[in-house]
């Protein structure tokens, strides 16, 4: 498993708002390959946001990220960190994390 932490400048909306402008790019995530979950994150007082996704394998974390990343772009948000973790089950499933 891939652990993959995306964050990037946002301008908005937060809250409630973002949840029902985004509701059908959420929808649409769940059918990416090699998808398992994601955690939503923003930061209204930082003016960010993205997420913490967890993928089956390295080859889909990393098309997710080239797939995002420029799809972000199409939104008009140059700039986007993206990491790729490996995941310590052990130590996680200890921690009582979602894997």
């Amino acid at each position: 498993m891939k652990l993959v932490q995306i964050d990037f400048a946002y301008d908005g909306p937060f809250g409630p708002d973002m949840t029902e402008a985004m509701d059908g790019l959420a929808r649409s995530i769940p059918n990416e390959p090699g998808f398992i979950w994601k955690i939503w994150t923003e930061n209204q007082t930082e003016r960010e946001a993205g997420g913490i996704y967890l993928f089956a394998n390295e080859q889909s974390a990393q098309d997710y990220i080239a797939m995002h990343t420029a799809r972000l772009k199409e939104f008009g948000i140059e700039h986007v960190n993206a990491k790729i973790f490996d995941v310590n089950g052990p130590l996680t499933a200890i921690t009582k994390g979602p894997v």
